[in-house]
């Protein structure tokens, strides 16, 4: 029988109630999730390291593979692709994805982070923004970074066409500032508090209520095709963010073995920065996203004729948590 013959078929069972739903969805799972793990999501570390969804569905035979994203540049970029169902980002760079045309959902919230700041070395002159203006900074496109920078130099009555932006990757940018290479960097953590703690580097603007949440999206496609899935991967998600919430020892030393970093650098992110109390998608985040993504509307890096506001609403999808904080 041929494919068209079958999916014919299956069709016309459920149509006449001789098929229940259920088992046109079983015939279609996948044969495994892909997920991308990073070292700004620390619960997707914990999640890795303890195999808490090759558990879950074990059961099922469906494997699971990671992929790591340095970004969420890179998270989008294979979320677009296909190449992962599930991708870590910011909330405010999935929000330029799904404007740029990425079909993407925001259902989850993984942590609440300070998690970049505008970052200098110590002997620079640099100690406000306004300082910035002719200088070279270092920043990764399409991440929550390069959007806290586009807000700090609005706010400083400046653009990026009054600087020198050096596109590069996270990593690479705090390889840049260290080296001398750039004067200043849009940090993002590990590799910022790395910057502070070994090498002096200095946060000389930072604004904790700029930094959008750390979401988890899911591609459109799978969330439609297989919302049984999505939401059991949600489940085995909660349950890491409050193992970690619970043994801070634990999610620790899962981070530093999966980073090779110092425990003073580590503490640096994790205790100072990063807020895991959180995981329902909702309004707070809504509100997060809609002033960031007006902000950059403002700035010109968001079209004019473009509906922020109604695309933040298309973005978010708060049906899949029903835990209250």
């Amino acid at each position: 029988m041929s494919l068209l013959s079958r999916r014919s078929l299956i069709a016309s069972a459920v149509l006449v109630g001789l098929m229940p739903t259920s088992a046109l969805f079983a015939a279609d799972k996948p044969k495994e999730i892909r997920i991308d793990w990073a070292t700004y999501n620390p619960v997707s570390l914990l999640l890795k390291e303890q195999k808490l969804i090759e558990k879950e569905f074990a059961k099922d035979g469906i494997g699971v593979r990671w992929v790591q994203t340095l970004g969420s540049n890179k998270a989008l970029e294979f979320l677009n692709a296909g190449s992962i169902d599930f991708g870590s980002t910011a909330g405010a760079a999935a929000l330029v994805a799904r404007i740029n045309g990425n079909p993407i959902k925001s259902i989850y919230v993984y942590s609440r982070p300070e998690w970049t700041a505008l970052v200098t070395a110590r002997d620079k002159p640099i100690r406000t923004v306004a300082d910035l203006k002719g200088r070279s900074i270092a920043v990764t496109r399409g991440t929550d970074p390069h959007i806290f920078l586009v807000r700090a130099l609005q706010e400083a009555k400046l653009t990026e066409k009054d600087v020198k932006i050096v596109l590069l990757q996270h990593p690479d940018g705090k390889t840049a500032l260290v080296r001398g290479d750039v004067d200043a960097w849009a940090g993002l953590d590990p590799m910022m508090a790395q910057a502070e703690v070994e090498n002096g580097a200095r946060l000389f603007y930072r604004k904790p209520e700029a930094n959008t949440w750390g979401v988890l999206n899911v591609r459109e496609e799978f969330l439609r095709d297989h919302p049984d899935l999505v939401r059991r991967v949600l489940a085995v998600y909660e349950e890491a963010r409050r193992r970690a919430l619970a043994d801070y020892g634990e999610v620790k030393r899962v981070f530093i073995a999966a980073t090779r970093l110092p425990e003073t650098v580590v503490d640096k992110q994790l205790k100072e920065r990063t807020e895991l109390t959180h995981s329902r998608i909702g309004a707070p985040q809504k509100d997060s996203i809609l002033a960031a993504g007006l902000a950059l509307q403002q700035a010109g890096v968001i079209p004019g004729n473009v509906d922020v506001k109604a695309t933040v609403d298309a973005l978010i999808d708060d049906r899949w948590v029903t835990a209250t904080n």
